[in-house]
């Protein structure tokens, strides 16, 4: 009799456990936990959405990972206050419980990859092994795995993603706005071929495993992108996508081609699914995303009307000009409603050289994605990180939008490299 009791507790103990790991990829009970700020962290946000404010002392925080414990990690641009890295061990709230730092170099990649934790400087890329709780287990220690990068100190920054098949890639940004023979110098024309594309202005790919690699035994695996700080693995086109800042200058370089309005709007903004071997056209051609059209350069003969790069890929998606993406994040989630999964959410740092129109960004824009493909129209997701209309500037802003992450209930992660904020966005429901 005791033991059919016993048996009888067991199954019961076992169908409720059956039923809950089943439930738990339909619902995310871990997010129910964390109630969204009074005032959504002072974000303005769609119906249903919610946002908390995880940390506000990250100086200069830049790209962002969460392991699946729910702790954070931070790359810096700086080494103050301990570090370039900092892990975020955050409560049962929501909230930083504590802060502690390693990596005495500043930077903007990080990226969790089969069991390690990988992070960049403005020349090199390290990584981390991981216990299993996802903590470092030895930060004084990395293992180097890329040196010697190129960095002139123009579009410095080392940004990385990795694919599924033991490879890393990582952004090598132009030290020029358009590849003149003088640098955003009015009139002067551009260098033909552009001496910078051989070691720059592309994505480099390298092994994940492989310790010391040099520059030189990377493989150029795209050209022609004059900067991408966001980049992410989209794993349901098992494809690279980027988002590539565009030039400036345009009015400033070439007045008698463009006015003041044109330069604020021109070039796009673009987001390019990039293979190996692709030319995105940089510096012969730019975007114009309101005449849809590859336009040929000034630099090279262009008036904004002639059109180039016949062997130069087209972007999948081209928003305005001068927004300075920094973060792309393909959501894979289940806690967002359905029009969320596998789209595209980009962090825009914000505009500096719009005048005399308004600046634009300092927000975070979600694409749909439908079969690897854009299925309608971008939208802002998240906006006000600046403080209102009149801080939308790099220096009055409040915050600026860098790094995009998701967590392991399906929350979304925002950096924020002016106020050292940490956002946390959850859904809350009708």
């Amino acid at each position: 009799m005791k033991s059919n009791w016993l048996f009888i507790a067991l199954l019961a103990i076992t169908t409720t456990y059956a039923r809950a790991g089943k439930d738990s990829t339909a619902t995310s009970a871990p997010a129910a936990e964390v109630k969204a700020d009074a005032n959504n962290a002072g974000l303005k946000l769609p119906a249903g959405f919610g946002a908390l404010k995880v940390a506000d002392s990250v100086n200069g925080a830049r790209h962002i990972v969460v392991t699946e414990k729910g702790d954070i990690y931070v790359k810096t641009s700086g080494t103050k206050n301990g570090g370039g890295i900092f892990v975020l061990h955050v409560g049962d709230n929501g909230k930083l419980q504590s802060k502690e730092g390693f990596g005495n170099y500043g930077g903007t990649g990080i990226a969790i990859k089969n069991g390690y934790l990988y992070a960049s400087s403005n020349t090199e890329v390290f990584r981390y092994k991981l216990d299993a709780d996802g903590k470092v287990a030895d930060p004084e220690n990395p293992e180097k795995i890329i040196t010697g990068l190129l960095d002139r100190h123009q579009h410095e920054s080392k940004s990385i993603a990795l694919d599924n098949d033991g490879n890393i890639y990582v952004n090598i940004g132009a030290y020029s706005n358009s590849c003149q023979e003088k640098d955003r110098t009015n009139g002067s024309m551009g260098m033909k071929p552009c001496p910078i594309l051989d070691s720059a202005a592309g994505i480099w790919q390298f092994k994940a495993d492989k310790p010391n690699q040099t520059y030189g035994d990377g493989a150029r695996y795209a050209t022609g992108l004059r900067n991408v700080v966001g980049l992410d693995w989209n794993t349901t086109t098992n494809s690279l996508f980027v988002m590539q800042h565009g030039r400036d200058g345009l009015h400033d370089l070439f007045g008698q081609y463009f006015d003041a309005k044109q330069s604020a709007e021109l070039p796009a903004e673009c987001m390019y699914q990039v293979k190996k071997g692709d030319n995105a056209g940089w510096p012969y051609i730019y975007y114009d995303q309101i005449q849809q059209k590859k336009i040929l350069a000034p630099e090279y003969g262009g008036d904004g009307k002639k059109t180039g790069g016949e062997d130069a890929i087209d972007p999948v998606v081209a928003f305005p000009g001068h927004l300075a993406p920094n973060g792309l994040l393909f959501y894979t989630g289940n806690m967002f409603p359905a029009k969320y999964k596998n789209g595209a959410f980009i962090a825009f740092h914000g505009s500096w050289n719009r005048a005399p129109e308004p600046q634009k960004g300092y927000l975070v824009a979600f694409v749909p994605f439908k079969d690897g493909k854009p299925s309608g129209k971008w939208e802002i997701f998240a906006d006000d990180f600046a403080g209102g209309p009149e801080f939308i500037s790099p220096a009055k802003a409040k915050h600026r939008p860098c790094g995009l992450a998701q967590g392991p209930d399906g929350s979304l992660y925002i950096s924020d490299d002016k106020g050292g904020s940490i956002y946390r966005i959850v859904y809350k429901g009708k």
